[in-house]
């Protein structure tokens, strides 16, 4: 089903699912962002099929850009609720019998777990919408969109807050990418495999770039670690202060922290809609 400009992109990849950033290399990241160019430009590939999708109803950012995405793109669209996952049907079979009718699955589902096993019958390509163990098109994005304002793997991050989702995806850019990444949190909540520290305004004297995740139950132990724009002032002139949404004026951050001039803005994520395309594409081309 896949339209000829998209079988003649010059790639040369064996694997067509995205479940982990850290199962790609810095290459196959270079060739998203280089597709993500062509469709922020207008000259994407244009395809012809389906995409299946699961998403819960609490899901806003990611289900628009991906929904949308692939309408644009020629893909249709079918959605489903999470939950038509949960069944006891062994989900390699759901993903035989969706290989027959669809050409890509998006999943977000709580469990990674589930999304890998979708993946095991390596009969369609699956694309990790977001877990509770990580979230790869998300962070993807964030660096497609400081990209397009500096060198991306110069820069020193700094994601504030425990161990999460958030955290582990910027994780794995790290290490595919070779990113200066800090965690700065309680010790308790650091991530396992993390450059960790404690010390909040040193961290920040540090950082060009500085990332947080809500705070989850976690709230009580998080408050010294509350980003607010007195902090953001100690920071490296140019700093850009990405909060991951959804945010929460008055728990990982403050409300004067969303005006302070180092806050990227909402439409910092206007990318967002050209990067889901871009993954969706990568993936097909090597189905």
């Amino acid at each position: 089903m896949l339209d000829r400009a998209l079988r003649t992109f010059p790639y040369d990849r064996t694997m067509g699912s995205l479940l982990r950033l850290d199962d790609w290399s810095s290459v196959q990241v270079d060739e998203v962002f280089a597709l993500a160019d062509a469709y922020q430009s207008g000259s994407g590939p244009i395809l012809d099929g389906t995409a299946v999708m699961f998403f819960p109803a609490s899901s806003l950012r990611t289900r628009v850009t991906f929904e949308r995405g692939a309408s644009l793109m020629g893909l249709q669209p079918i959605v489903f609720p999470t939950e038509t996952l949960d069944k006891p049907e062994l989900l390699a079979d759901v993903a035989q019998y969706m290989s027959v009718w669809a050409d890509v699955l998006v999943v977000r589902h709580r469990d990674l777990g589930v999304v890998e096993q979708l993946a095991s019958a390596d009969v369609i390509p699956v694309i990790n919408a977001m877990t509770s163990e990580n979230h790869p098109c998300e962070v993807l994005s964030d660096l497609y969109a400081l990209r397009a304002k500096r060198d991306m793997k110069g820069l020193r991050y700094l994601f504030v807050g425990g161990d999460g989702n958030i955290a582990r995806a910027w994780q794995e850019a790290a290490r595919v990418l070779d990113l200066d990444l800090v965690q700065c949190g309680p010790s308790n909540l650091s991530t396992p495999g993390s450059n960790h520290t404690e010390d909040l305004q040193g961290a920040l004297r540090e950082a060009d770039v500085v990332l947080t995740d809500s705070v989850g139950q976690h709230e009580r132990e998080l408050v010294p670690y509350r980003l607010t724009a007195a902090l953001l002032d100690t920071a490296p002139r140019g700093v850009d202060f990405l909060p991951c949404p959804p945010f929460t004026r008055g728990k990982e951050v403050s409300a004067d922290a969303i005006e302070h001039p180092s806050f990227v803005g909402h439409r910092f994520k206007q990318p967002l809609l050209a990067v889901q395309q871009a993954i969706i594409a990568f993936c097909l081309s090597s189905k």
